[in-house]
């Protein structure tokens, strides 16, 4: 108990900043590259707000808690088309669910070969079970 209790809560161990406590920071990266880098972060917010129905967005949030990268895919790429003017209209859930599955059905399937050993026997021809009985 008197260990725990001579622990300093307030010190920090190296490789995490009082900002930043999963210790993503690079060791060095001044201020102003993270206030760049959380500016970015809220205006892709931004744009997807506006640009995505509630319920789309819910889900894209539900699903980045499970597949991150695939999300960040889908981000990137409705951010892209929000800035080029190429969307109509806001992305509802159902369109988001196609372009999700658009995303998946790129990236190649592993598959697994299996080759098993094939053994030769020289009386195989001939063998008849039914001798045996």
């Amino acid at each position: 108990m008197d260990n725990l209790q001579s622990v300093n809560v307030n010190e920090i161990p190296d490789g995490f900043s009082a900002t930043d406590p999963t210790g993503s920071a690079q060791p060095g990266a001044s201020d102003a590259q993270t206030a760049k880098r959380q500016d970015q972060k809220a205006q892709k917010e931004s744009i997807l707000e506006q640009v995505l129905t509630p319920e789309a967005l819910t889900r894209l949030r539900r699903i980045k808690l499970v597949k991150s990268e695939k999300v960040e895919k889908i981000e990137s790429m409705i951010v892209s088309m929000a800035m080029q003017k190429k969307l109509p209209g806001k992305i509802n859930e159902g369109k988001l669910i196609e372009m999700l599955e658009g995303i998946g059905a790129k990236k190649p399937e592993s598959t697994i070969n299996i080759q098993r050993k094939k053994y030769y026997d020289s009386d195989s021809d001939d063998d008849n079970d039914d001798d045996l009985l």
